[in-house]
């Protein structure tokens, strides 16, 4: 009876450790955490700003006035190196930190790449899902190190508008 719980524990914290080293771990808060208010009031300013389909994508970085004319406030903030609004595979907005958490510095941002329609850092030459699998690295120093992109959420405000925020 010992030896069948022995070979049952074994067996047991085998396969334990066989599916733990076949799954790899990915970090999103490398890049430090930063205040995030990006207020759409109203659902003409979401049509005009925003996301409404697949594979759309806006950079948001107040400092720069990015996009033009869009309507901050007081109270807006872009995160550390901005913010990349994309809409997902499902049509779905998703929201990311541009800073590149293998570089790490607010100046050096990834960038939407319409040709494989994911984010690109041009410095370390990452590669990023983010119409699909949420920021996680696709390629380069990122999928080496397990960096990924910060999130950030979406959320419907009270008034019926958009906003986008820390999570």
């Amino acid at each position: 009876m010992k030896i069948r719980k022995f070979i049952g524990f074994t067996l047991a914290a085998a396969m334990l450790a066989t599916v733990a080293s076949g799954c790899k771990h990915t970090d999103d808060s490398r890049t430090p955490p930063a205040g995030v208010w990006i207020s759409f009031a109203f659902e003409d300013t979401w049509r005009t700003y925003g996301v409404t389909a697949a594979l759309q994508h806006r950079e948001f970085i107040l400092s720069q006035g990015l996009p033009e004319s869009f309507p901050y406030t007081a109270m807006s903030q872009t995160g550390y190196g901005g913010v990349l609004l994309v809409g997902d595979l499902h049509d779905n907005p998703a929201a990311y930190d541009m800073s590149c958490p293998v570089e790490n510095k607010p100046d050096i941002r990834i960038h939407y790449n319409e040709k494989d329609n994911d984010a690109v850092c041009e410095r370390c030459g990452s590669h990023y899902h983010v119409i699909e699998n949420y920021g996680q690295p696709k390629s380069g120093k990122a999928a080496e190190l397990g960096y990924e992109l910060r999130t950030y959420r979406i959320v419907d405000g009270p008034h019926g508008e958009y906003r986008v925020i820390r999570p």
